[in-house]
């Protein structure tokens, strides 16, 4: 007997239910300078300090549609010389279903999408650390629970803040 193939209706229901569905996946911005990839190379033992800022934006692209981008930027200077700068921006379109809370939207975007992403944009970043001459660079996991809460308790802390007699005009 043939296994059942299941019918076109089965799988849009279904999908249609899914709480979270990643349509598409794609670097939206990638540069890396390496302005002295010798003299960084050869010979300099001195470890390199790095920097590194993780960001999260999520934009509607329609109802209930949205791309979450997860911009990554990496400074690497040896005193004040630049060894390299890396700035990558990774996007995701995704699709919350009608099922969920208005609610949940929003964490749902900043912390569950971002995740989903950063093993993408992780490797990407060590990719091409390497490529350019310098050791794998390996972003440690990160906490984007910690980082959307950070965010919401800086936002409420801007509201709460007493406007200017000027703004008040």
């Amino acid at each position: 007997m043939a296994p059942k193939k299941p019918n076109s209706e089965g799988a849009s229901a279904q999908e249609a239910q899914s709480p979270l569905t990643v349509n598409a996946q794609y670097i939206k911005d990638l540069s890396f300078e390496n302005p002295a990839p010798l003299s960084n190379v050869l010979g300099n033992e001195e470890r390199p300090s790095i920097s590194i800022h993780i960001e999260a934006q999520a934009n509607n692209l329609a109802d209930r549609s949205f791309e979450v981008t997860l911009r990554i930027q990496v400074n690497a200077k040896r005193k004040e010389a630049q060894v390299f700068l890396l700035d990558l921006e990774y996007a995701g379109a995704f699709s919350i279903g009608s099922d969920v809370p208005e609610d949940y939207l929003r964490p749902i975007l900043m912390i569950e999408c971002p995740r989903i992403l950063f093993p993408f944009a992780r490797n990407i970043i060590a990719t091409i650390t390497q490529e350019g001459g310098y050791p794998t660079l390996l972003l440690t996991p990160v906490d984007f629970a910690d980082l959307y809460q950070r965010q919401v308790a800086q936002e409420q802390a801007q509201k709460e803040k007493p406007k200017s007699p000027e703004a008040l005009q």
